[in-house]
């Protein structure tokens, strides 16, 4: 679990942290410099799952080579069923990370939501929905596994 310490309101507890695939964690079907190794890290804190409409074709080998849960969602509703994934999951456990229009209800229904603004770059309404903005992928996992960051930059 990761415990995000909030003064003056009740602490985040994070037992579950959901990752889209192609913009964040990949770039063309491929995965960025040091995402496996974060991963793991995470995955030592955390349950760590994957969430895609799998484009690329790649999920399967991607959360294999993870060690991750990677689950595929209907490419025609993938922006409602990624909500409803963190949803059913318990969003008030959930931290939620991507950069697309697709992530716009997960990030917005997560305990904690990040944007990534990565390669591919990030859409405007999915920063809108975050509590937080991460310049790259690795800031996005450096704020997992170094909690007072967030406590940090989400403090009133």
């Amino acid at each position: 679990m990761i415990t995000v310490d909030l003064p003056g309101g009740a602490p985040l507890r994070l037992e579950h942290v959901i990752f889209d695939v192609n913009g964040t964690l990949t770039l063309d079907g491929e995965l960025l410099p040091g995402v496996a190794e974060r991963i793991a890290a995470l995955r030592e804190l955390v349950a760590v799952e994957l969430l895609t409409a799998d484009t690329r074709g790649r999920m399967t080998t991607l959360a294999a080579a993870l060690g991750v849960k990677g689950t595929i969602v209907r490419a025609s509703a993938i922006g409602a069923e990624k909500r409803r994934y963190v949803e059913q999951l318990g969003a008030s456990r959930v931290a939620a990370i991507g950069n697309g229009m697709n992530d716009v209800g997960m990030l917005a229904v997560a305990a904690l939501g990040i944007v990534v603004v990565g390669p591919e770059g990030a859409a405007g309404a999915a920063l809108r929905a975050a509590d937080v903005v991460a310049l790259s992928i690795d800031d996005a996992f450096d704020l997992l596994l170094n909690p007072l960051r967030l406590t940090a930059t989400l403090r009133p």
